[in-house]
């Protein structure tokens, strides 16, 4: 009986040390593609072909490419079967981060689905501003006198590919885009024009900087603690048997 408990005590610090690890690489990789549940109320537009609208309801928001300069963000249905679009996005910094997620939308008329504009994660002082197809990016820029980010309009239908990983064509020809900035004038300029830039920062004020792919230690030393630990209980139940 007394290995018996001995080997139960075994099990369950092995089977919690499975479930803490388990647990550390999901809110890790949620970290990294930022997956996100978004409830919307009404219809928004979003990139696609011509006008594409979402209806009202839940969607799961993820990043393709993390590591990239140029984000690619996919909408995917509730239950995550379907992939609505994969949008090329460019850094949209704002001043101060948010504990939740902020969606921002273009102004439309009244009664007018808006268009959506950038997503930003919670924490997050940099978000992804999406960019539209050429087409409807000059129209977007007349209606909302702002001025629109786009891509050559041939590549709309690669939008709405259904697509699942970074590697295949569509999402390689949107990393791949020249992207361009149309003002409500319809004049094509670069995004450097319109972007705003994230305020100079003295050496002293400057954030540390923090790798761009977290590292698996911390997660082999809490293995490693909490072997440390079975031992030890292995150590007391021995000597109390003895």
């Amino acid at each position: 009986m007394k290995r018996i408990n001995r080997f139960k005590v075994v099990a369950l610090i092995f089977c919690a040390s499975l479930v803490a690890l388990a647990f550390a690489f999901n809110v890790e990789a949620q970290t990294l593609n930022k997956r996100t549940i978004v409830t919307f109320s009404q219809r928004i537009e979003i990139p696609g072909v011509g006008q594409h609208f979402l209806p009202a309801g839940k969607y799961v928001f993820k990043l393709v490419d993390s590591l990239s300069n140029r984000d690619i963000v996919q909408i995917f249905s509730e239950d995550e079967t379907h992939v609505f679009a994969t949008i090329l996005t460019i850094a949209n910094y704002r001043l101060k981060a948010t504990s939740k997620t902020v969606m921002t939308f273009r102004e439309r008329a009244a009664g007018q689905p808006e268009a959506i504009r950038a997503w930003f994660y919670p924490g997050a002082n940099w978000g992804q501003e999406f960019v539209y197809p050429k087409t409807r990016a000059i129209e977007l820029a007349k209606v909302t006198q702002e001025p629109v980010l786009f891509i050559p309009a041939e590549l709309a239908p690669d939008i709405v590919a259904p697509v699942k990983s970074a590697d295949e064509p569509p999402v390689v020809a949107l990393k791949q885009a020249p992207i361009m900035a149309v003002t409500p004038k319809g004049e094509a300029v670069e995004v450097a024009q319109v972007v705003e830039r994230p305020p100079v920062q003295t050496a002293s004020a400057r954030p540390p900087v923090l790798p761009k792919t977290s590292s698996p230690l911390p997660l082999f030393g809490l293995i490693g603690l909490l072997s440390l630990g079975a031992g030890f209980a292995l150590s007391i139940f021995s000597k109390r048997a003895a």
